[in-house]
């Protein structure tokens, strides 16, 4: 199975926050997104060993391969990268747990590796209003991003921090609370495509009336990555 871009793509190279991280926004990425969906809605879906608050399934060797040959060249300059890029991880995701039922971690804006050599990104493949991602600045440190040198000042901080928010209303991270700041938002669009650093601090953004939903066709269905 072969994927193609759509003739109407479009293309944002943005910078988030002060700390001006990159952000890469395609819309319109494929020609035929509901292909993909196709492909996401036959697929068994399973939890997997992190944090991500609901169930994931493989996507396609193919479609890496269309992404990474695609889009190299906007990976490249956008993101300061050598060429020899690739995927440690790939999936078709869905969001079915309910706030009710979040992790203290699951509830706050996270990182997803300390090397900023590093990529995540999210394609949205619904079309209801489930909302879409956010990035975040922690207020005690000032960090946007979290790496190497700064992780354990970072956790030092969020350690002392995590008995306040237990006892809060449970919930997803929907803005500013009195820990996060929020600097950065991008809508979760049909067939868009968000590209960023690994290191910077985001989210995604459920609406405080967001009801999991496992079918593929009807839930809060993307596809998302990291490369390296």
């Amino acid at each position: 199975m072969s994927f193609s871009r759509h003739a109407n793509s479009s293309v944002q190279r943005l910078a988030i926050g002060a700390e001006r991280a990159p952000l890469l926004v395609i819309d319109n990425l494929l020609a035929d997104p509901d292909e993909l969906v196709d492909i996401a809605a036959a697929k068994s879906y399973g939890d997997v060993a992190s944090y991500y608050p609901g169930v994931r399934a493989k996507v396609p060797l193919t479609f890496q391969q269309f992404l990474l040959e695609e889009l190299r060249p906007e990976f490249v300059s956008t993101f300061g990268l050598g060429a020899a890029l690739r995927f440690t991880s790939c999936h078709f995701s869905l969001i079915t747990t309910p706030k009710e039922r979040l992790t203290y971690i699951q509830r706050i804006p996270h990182v997803d590796s300390l090397f900023s050599d590093q990529l995540a990104l999210v394609l949205y493949l619904f079309k209801a209003d489930f909302g879409g991602t956010s990035f975040y600045r922690h207020c005690k440190t000032g960090f946007e991003v979290v790496d190497q040198a700064r992780n354990a000042e970072y956790w030092s901080h969020v350690q002392v921090e995590q008995p306040e928010i237990e006892r809060s209303t449970p919930g997803y991270i929907t803005g500013d609370t009195d820990f996060y700041t929020r600097i950065g938002h991008q809508d979760g669009v049909f067939n868009r495509l968000l590209v960023y650093r690994r290191t910077s601090l985001h989210c995604g953004a459920i609406n405080p009336d967001f009801v999991p939903n496992s079918d593929p066709r009807r839930g809060r269905l993307s596809v998302n990555g990291f490369i390296g």
